[in-house]
């Protein structure tokens, strides 16, 4: 069962990560020639202020 992890800042709307999944899931399924059934996504929204990059938060560049 192909287990899929997006991490990314929050903002996104349901709308978008509805039909970000379907394409995924399409994807997966078609690849993998397994049912959507077995295919697992979660969206792990983080706030800007908890992701750094280049020793800096995100919301200070």
């Amino acid at each position: 069962m192909p287990v899929i992890t997006i991490n990314q800042f929050e903002g996104r709307t349901g709308e978008q990560k509805r039909k970000l999944a379907k394409e995924i899931t399409d994807s997966i399924v078609k690849i993998y020639e397994i049912t959507a059934d077995r295919v697992s996504i979660t969206y792990f929204d983080v706030p800007k202020h908890n992701v750094a990059k280049g020793g800096k938060l995100i919301i200070d560049q």
